[in-house]
């Protein structure tokens, strides 16, 4: 259900995008209101689900994970039982950072995240392969990131 916002909302959502760590004083002063309400506009948008938490990104090469990847996942099968038993064991993998049911050639799109590419095929061979449901995979390995934004476009 979209929840009703004004403009003051949305400068609110666009300065926390880009600095969750924004004390509500320096807050308050760039949406031109108080502290107070400004605390409980915050309060409103993060009960409402508007703000659905608060993360800090971290350098994955200085925590030791270099090798970003897609794979294109295809399921042997297209019944609910085979999409819930996917869905299930994927969830449980820290490796698979994002998981994406799509149109297409293929049925998701996992976003994926290991130390090298060693690790990685270790990773696929005995973690995905075991996938019962998987039919098929392709590998798109990411060479470089040329854009990674964590702001989402505000709608006027």
């Amino acid at each position: 259900m979209k929840h009703k916002i004004d403009e003051i909302d949305k400068q609110i959502l666009r300065i926390l995008q880009e600095n969750s760590k924004i004390t509500n004083a320096k807050l308050s002063e760039k949406i031109g209101l108080s502290p107070a309400p400004t605390l409980e506009r915050v309060k409103k948008l993060e009960r409402a689900g508007l703000i659905k938490s608060y993360h800090a990104v971290l350098d994955t090469e200085k925590v030791g994970l270099g090798v970003t990847t897609f794979l294109k996942v295809y399921l042997s099968d297209h019944t609910k039982e085979v999409f819930d038993s996917f869905i299930e064991q994927i969830s449980q993998i820290p490796n698979v950072i994002e998981c994406h049911h799509v149109t297409g050639g293929c049925d998701f799109i996992l976003k994926i995240i290991t130390e090298n590419i060693a690790s990685y095929q270790k990773f696929v061979l005995e973690s995905i392969s075991r996938i019962k449901e998987i039919r098929n995979m392709e590998t798109l390995v990411i060479l470089s990131t040329l854009k990674d934004s964590k702001v989402m476009p505000i709608p006027d």
